[in-house]
């Protein structure tokens, strides 16, 4: 028999989190091994409790559910996360997308639909709400549309593209050598193929082009 999913649930608040962990173990073949009230909590849990997934609240005392995405993934931690939340803005789904989030689900959403993004992340998947589709088809065709715009897109490698969407997100060369664990000429030397590859000319280009197709890159 195959070991259950192990799921760190983060919420500030108690009789939601109760309620939210009889939902999840419903299925048998999820189980609630840790609980948070706060962002900080739930980052430890990350780093020393054995998760599968970690769905967390958007809004948390300490660190929101975007602050301990960027900490998450600045310290290497691989747990997917899912966001459980009431936000149903569009650009906060962006946000979520953008920073890797695998799933990402309406606090309104029907029981089944927390389950069943659980297992769908679980298996490898992205899992969006049904209710919030239309967001993803306008997103894709941005980024249909960006690439018709500037099909060099495609020649950037694996490396320049992870450093373009940091770029996109704010961060210094400095900040990017420490997420990504290189050097910062290392990351000097992405900008300047990547601003080469886009003919982006001028010291403030790139990062005007990276802010402005963040949703699309």
């Amino acid at each position: 028999m195959n070991q259950p999913i192990r799921i760190l649930i983060a919420d500030d608040h108690p009789v939601f989190r109760e309620g939210l962990r009889q939902i999840i173990e419903t299925d048998p073949q999820l189980t609630v091994v840790a609980e948070a009230s706060d962002g900080e909590q739930a980052l430890a849990h990350l780093r020393d409790t054995p998760v599968d997934i970690a769905m967390l609240d958007l809004t948390m005392p300490l660190k929101d559910g975007f602050a301990v995405a960027r900490a998450a993934r600045e310290q290497r931690l691989a747990v997917p996360l899912v966001f459980l939340t009431m936000h149903k803005d569009e650009h906060y789904l962006h946000a979520a997308l953008d920073l890797g989030v695998k799933g990402y689900v309406l606090k309104d959403s029907a029981i089944t639909e927390i389950v069943s993004c659980l297992k769908a992340v679980a298996a490898g998947h992205d899992y969006v709400s049904p209710a919030l589709s239309s967001y993803l088809i306008r997103r894709s065709e941005r980024a249909v549309a960006l690439a018709a715009e500037k099909p060099a897109l495609e020649q950037l490698t694996p490396a320049e593209r992870r450093v373009l969407k940091l770029i996109a997100e704010g961060q210094t060369s400095r900040e990017i050598a420490a997420s990504l664990g290189i050097g910062v000429r290392t990351v000097e030397h992405h900008r300047n193929n990547i601003a080469a590859k886009l003919e982006l000319h001028g010291s403030h280009a790139l990062v005007k082009f990276a802010v402005k197709h963040q949703a699309e890159l």
